[in-house]
């Protein structure tokens, strides 16, 4: 007997005792308890009399997961989407949101079960969406099997798995760096000790724990449950060359590699300057880009990425231009594709440790960085298209309009640009709908492991208020694009029959899949037909690249070309009327999308965030 999903009708009969007949007697206990705990869709399987599982996919416990994604392939295969990118699903604490995994080979229990991973691999396949896993290697979680060995004692075979370092006595430092690490320095033996550098943490304080049972300090460039991996060590590259090739095997499509260009770390540590308004060194300077992480790509692909026909990705902070041509070369010798991030930066803030800021960003430099990166890699090596992530705030509230009419429109000016460009263009969960950044009003409110040691470091260490420090990192903060899916307008957005894990954003009423979905002028609408128009125009994905307008502080406007075929994407990425000459060869071109209906493109008048995009 096989009971597949229980209607409500059916979970209702259970639930009052009504299925009386043999091996529901079993199947009502399981299923009360599911109820119990606010479960709304059940599967239950039974083979030979036997209970073979329990499957519930709405447990009520606010946290997104394996199932929840399986129920949503149909609407990302109408989007018209080709990959979906997961975040880290591994076994983890879940100190940084499963990007501190304990066991790179298991599924971390809030999420499912690997046979629900199994089952999500193949409903995407059999939709034609692949499925890229997020790979992060430049550290472990602190459980993990390898760390918990490594501390043990000096003389562990896993030691040299992880960055161990003794401490540096207080007389062997400057008066300058005493004062600067004095919160940072431990007793140990009769003697205080400093950490082994000025490096600090990107989540804030020493980038250095510690470890009172060996003595010596252990690096975590990010949380202190996040030590950081010994690349040097032979034995560690080869245990997770050997685990990707098992994920390979198991028929995943590609990675996204998690801050990959941190892996190889500065012979002999070195202290770092310290940036203006902040407390210690920059250690991701220090660390991107290292000497020997050419030399750990290339082995990589070698014993393991050109084995398979798979995607590769590479987050790399800190990358240069020419750092990327090596990453991302065209004889595919290392990755396939890379992300930068120098347009992300555009609007921070040397004041507050640089990230923390309210400005808009600005759009002058932002076109000129993306102009830079379309030409500089062309014919060289393949760029990635994004403005959102599960570490940024959403780009409408960046550099469009949060609210009220020009909410959508400017949605819609923002992907025009974005999907026009060369390179494979990443849509972040609920950017296809415009959604914005949460209005945070106090500080229970954040779950972000960065912003919450960010609130603690900025108002003790440079002495900032709270009423001048909370509307930067509200602004700023990575919760921002970690709010649940706005899914429809019932109770938390359909997320969950629950509490979520954190708060939805209070405009889901107005801001939901089902509401779009429904109108064809809506925005989901607008990235499907970019999408499509991907699908089909080798201009678009191929052309060279070739910005106009370069100084105006409202208009982004580029020319694409390929053979005879010239494309002119117009975007006013403001809230002016602007006006605008169409150039005489584009007079007579075809309109392949716009996002203001009923205005002329070829009026010289363009609205508060028109886009459109014409092609000869």
């Amino acid at each position: 007997m096989k009971i597949h999903v229980l209607g409500t009708d059916t979970v209702n009969q259970i639930a009052a005792g009504e299925v009386i007949e043999r091996p529901s007697s079993m199947v009502k206990e399981l299923v009360e308890n599911a109820i119990d705990a606010h479960a709304t869709q059940i599967t239950v399987e039974i083979r030979g009399g036997g209970i073979e599982y329990l499957r519930v996919s709405d447990n009520g416990d606010g946290i997104g997961d394996l199932r929840g994604i399986i129920s949503k392939l149909d609407y990302l295969k109408e989007l018209g989407i080709d990959v979906i990118w997961l975040s880290p699903v591994y076994r983890s604490p879940n100190d940084d949101n499963g990007y501190d995994i304990s066991d790179y080979e298991d599924i971390m229990e809030e999420f499912g079960t690997m046979e629900d991973f199994d089952e999500l691999l193949k409903e995407a396949h059999n939709r034609g969406i692949k499925i890229v896993m997020d790979l992060v290697v430049n550290h472990s979680s602190d459980e993990h099997a390898w760390f918990m060995e490594s501390r043990k004692d000096r003389e562990n075979p896993k030691r040299d798995f992880y960055i161990w370092r003794k401490g540096r006595k207080l007389n062997e430092v400057s008066p300058e760096e005493q004062a600067c690490l004095a919160s940072d320095a431990v007793e140990y033996q009769g003697e205080k000790l400093l950490p082994p550098n000025n490096w600090g943490s990107y989540f804030s304080g020493s980038a250095w724990v510690f470890d009172e049972k060996t003595g010596e300090f252990y690096l975590h460039l990010f949380s202190k449950k996040q030590p950081d991996l010994n690349w040097e060590n032979e034995a560690v590259r080869k245990e997770v060359f050997e685990m990707m090739s098992r994920w390979c095997e198991k028929g995943i499509d590609g990675f996204r590699m998690d801050v990959i260009s941190l892996i190889s770390k500065p012979k002999g540590l070195p202290n770092q300057p310290i940036p203006k308004g902040a407390v210690y060194g920059d250690s991701g300077a220090a660390c991107a880009n290292g000497p020997k992480v050419h030399t750990y790509l290339q082995e990589m692909n070698e014993k393991v990425l050109s084995r398979y026909d798979i995607m590769t990705v590479g987050e790399t902070a800190g990358v240069t231009l020419e750092e990327a041509k090596r990453y991302a070369n065209s004889e595919g010798t290392e990755l396939n594709m890379v992300f930068q991030f120098e347009h992300m930066d555009l609007d921070g803030s040397k004041k507050h440790g640089f990230k923390w800021a309210t400005e808009k960003m600005p759009l002058v430099p932002l076109k000129k960085n993306l102009a830079k990166w379309q030409n500089g890699l062309h014919d060289l090596a393949w760029n990635s298209l994004y403005l959102c992530n599960h570490d940024q705030p959403r780009i409408v509230s960046r550099l469009g309009e949060e609210s009220g009419r020009l909410r959508e429109r400017s949605a819609k000016c923002i992907a025009t640009f974005l999907h026009m460009m060369q390179g494979t263009p990443y849509i972040y969960q609920g950017e296809e709908l415009g959604m914005v950044n949460y209005p945070f009003s106090a500080l229970s409110e954040f779950r972000d492991l960065e912003s919450i040691n960010a609130f603690s470091e900025l108002t003790e260490k440079l002495h900032l208020s709270m009423e001048e420090l909370f509307p930067l990192i509200a602004h700023k903060s990575r919760d921002n694009a970690r709010t649940p899916m706005q899914w429809d307008d019932t109770k938390e957005a359909g997320f969950t029959s629950g509490k979520p894990w954190i708060n939805v954003n209070p405009n889901y009423k107005e801001i939901n899949a089902k509401e779009e979905l429904g109108r064809a002028d809506s925005v989901f609408h607008y990235y499907q037909k970019l999408i499509q128009l991907r699908h089909q125009s080798e201009l678009i994905v191929y052309g060279d690249f070739h910005l106009l307008e370069e100084e105006d502080p409202d208009l982004f406007i580029y020319e694409r070309s390929l053979g005879k075929k010239k494309l002119l994407c117009v975007c006013n990425v403001s809230e002016n009327t602007r006006s605008y000459s169409i150039p005489e060869e584009f007079r007579c071109g075809k309109v392949l999308i716009r996002n203001v209906e009923g205005q002329d493109a070829f009026s010289g008048e363009l609205a508060p965030y028109e886009a459109f995009v014409l092609e000869v």
